[in-house]
Parts: C-alpha cells; sequence; structure tokens
C-alpha cells in the first residue's frame, strides 16, 4: 500500500506540479536571450535611440518651421474661402430681400387697384342715391310750385 501512495503521489505532482517544467523553460529563455545573442537587441535599442535623436535634433526644426508655414497657408485660405462664402451669403440676401420686395409691390398693386374699384362702386353708389334725391326734391319744388300757382298772388 505504500508503494501505491507513493506512485499516486509520484503521477499528482507529475500531472499537477508544474514548477519544474516552468523552471526549464525560464532557463531556456534566459540562456536564449542573454547567452546566444551576446546582448544583440540592447545594441540595437540603443542604435535606435541614438537614431531617433539624431532624426529629433535635425528633422524636426525644419519641421515645424513646414508645419507653420502650411498652417499659416491653410489660414490664409481659410479666410479667403470665409470671405467669398459672406458675399455669395449677402448677394443671396439681397435677392431674397429683392424678390421679397417684388412680391410686397405686387400685393400692394393688387390691392390699391381693388381699393379703387371699391372707391368707384362707392362713388356710383352715392350718385344714385344724389340722383334720387335730386328727382324727389325737384318732384317736391314742382308740386310746391303748383300748389302756389292755386293761391292767388297778393
Amino acid at each position: 500500500m505504500d508503494k501505491v501512495a507513493q506512485d499516486v503521489g509520484d503521477i499528482q505532482s507529475r500531472l499537477l506540479d508544474h514548477r519544474p517544467v516552468i523552471n526549464a523553460e525560464i532557463r531556456y529563455f534566459v540562456r536564449e536571450f542573454e547567452e546566444k545573442r551576446g546582448h544583440r537587441e540592447s545594441r540595437l535599442l540603443e542604435n535606435l535611440d541614438k537614431m531617433v535623436l539624431e532624426a529629433n535634433e535635425q528633422m524636426l526644426p525644419t519641421t515645424v518651421e513646414d508645419i507653420n508655414q502650411q498652417l499659416a497657408d491653410v489660414t490664409k485660405r481659410l479666410e479667403a474661402a470665409n470671405h467669398m462664402a459672406e458675399r455669395v451669403q449677402q448677394r443671396e440676401l439681397k435677392a431674397q430681400q429683392s424678390t421679397q420686395l417684388q412680391t410686397n409691390m405686387e400685393r400692394l398693386k393688387d390691392e390699391w387697384a381693388e381699393f379703387l374699384k371699391e372707391q368707384q362702386r362707392l362713388k356710383e353708389e352715392v350718385d344714385e342715391e344724389h340722383a334720387k334725391a335730386v328727382g324727389q326734391l325737384s318732384t317736391q319744388y314742382s308740386e310746391k310750385k303748383k300748389d302756389l300757382t292755386k293761391f292767388p298772388p297778393l
């Protein structure tokens, strides 16, 4: 029974205890990168660092100047485009106001013509009433004259 328990313990440690495998992988990794490559990556990183520093020192000032010049050009173009857009907007506003003015003028002309027609109609009604009143007064005066002729003169 002791042998069975020992065998089960060995099987359990082989199946569940991964420390020996992980330790072997770690040793292999360290040996691969430190011993075989001879710090080649660190030298490559140092060379890249030097190249970046040189590029920053040489190219950055000219690049900044180019960017500033291009930004100035873009700003000028945007200002010109903005000015042109404002002019177009003003023209459209004037055209719209002109169209509204024309519409208002036509409406006012129509209203004026309608007003004149109404005034003419009212004038004709007043003329008819006046003519009737004159006719009635004429009839009354002619009757009064007839009545006066019946009486002898004094």
